[in-house]
């Protein structure tokens, strides 16, 4: 999700060319999510998001490799994330685990914040959630993409404690600490349909995190060495 259409990332400092290489490829995903959730995922050709960008259909695949990646394209960042908060042994995996969640819900509450209209900002988002989970490609790619994250983070877990990555208890503490994603997606569903401003949105989401975060920290101890 990105540009007006919906996006709350935070720009690093970045040279001209890969500026305007995010550039494009915000404009890219804008695109295709007005598109999308104007006509539904089904009925838009990726030719025709290239020809209302004014670019190459090969253009688009060489910024996203599937169609279904052009809706949902923070998997990469949530990714480049975690193995940022996971990559010191001695921080608990938990905080460094909630830090990453909550940076990705105030970007998202600041971002509310900031649109002229909050009330069709918010539908807009609604509309989104629909639509990623009311379409079959794209409920299949959440669902490779969350195995991808899970098999990621068993692996930096293990790590930790110089076990193998086939562990089951790093196998079941990695799908714990991801669920924590479908917890703050269900929160934010249910708490944007009341129309809570931002930031009280932030914190009743912020709450249903924590609570969950507390039913599985005791699992979660044994990945910190020492």
């Amino acid at each position: 999700m990105s540009d007006t259409a919906v996006s709350w990332r935070s720009d690093a400092p970045m040279g001209l060319r890969e500026r305007k290489k995010r550039e494009l490829r915000a404009r890219l995903s804008a695109t295709a999510t007005r598109m999308f959730l104007e006509r539904g995922f089904d009925a838009v050709r990726v030719a025709e998001i290239a020809e209302a960008c004014g670019v190459s259909e090969r253009t688009v695949f060489n910024h996203f490799p599937t169609k279904e990646s052009l809706l949902l394209d923070r998997f990469d960042d949530t990714l480049s994330a975690l193995r940022a908060a996971l990559a010191d042994p001695a921080a608990p995996p938990l905080p460094a685990v909630l830090g990453v969640l909550d940076d990705e819900l105030a970007g998202l509450t600041t971002w509310l914040a900031a649109q002229p209209d909050p009330a069709g900002a918010t539908a807009t988002l609604r509309r989104f959630r629909e639509l990623s989970t009311s379409t079959a490609e794209l409920r299949a790619h959440q669902h490779g993409m969350v195995e991808r994250l899970t098999d990621a983070v068993t692996g930096l877990l293990a790590g930790r404690v110089g076990a193998d990555r086939c562990a089951p208890e790093a196998q079941i503490a990695a799908v714990a600490l991801l669920g924590l994603w479908r917890v703050q997606a269900a929160s934010l569903n249910r708490h944007l349909a009341a129309n809570h401003p931002p930031q009280r949105l932030r914190d009743l989401v912020g709450a249903d995190v924590s609570r969950a975060a507390a039913t599985i920290e005791p699992a979660l101890r044994e990945f910190t060495p020492g």
